[in-house]
């Protein structure tokens, strides 16, 4: 019994605790969205230029 009333007590802390967040805002979902998606894809392409001239000048040295 004594574990059934701590996960009662701890499923209704959850349940307060949750009503205490401030969820964010559609737009504001949208847009940390697409910046997460920007930077992904920059970052991506850096690393691939990188590579792909890293890769020249290996080749050319050996």
């Amino acid at each position: 019994m004594n574990i059934l009333s701590h996960l009662f007590n701890y499923i209704k802390a959850s349940q307060q605790e949750l009503k205490k967040v401030v969820w964010p805002t559609k737009k504001e979902v949208i847009h940390h969205t697409v910046l997460v998606i920007v930077i992904s894809l920059g970052v991506a392409a850096f690393l691939g230029l990188a590579d792909y001239f890293l890769t020249i000048i290996v080749g050319t040295i050996l």
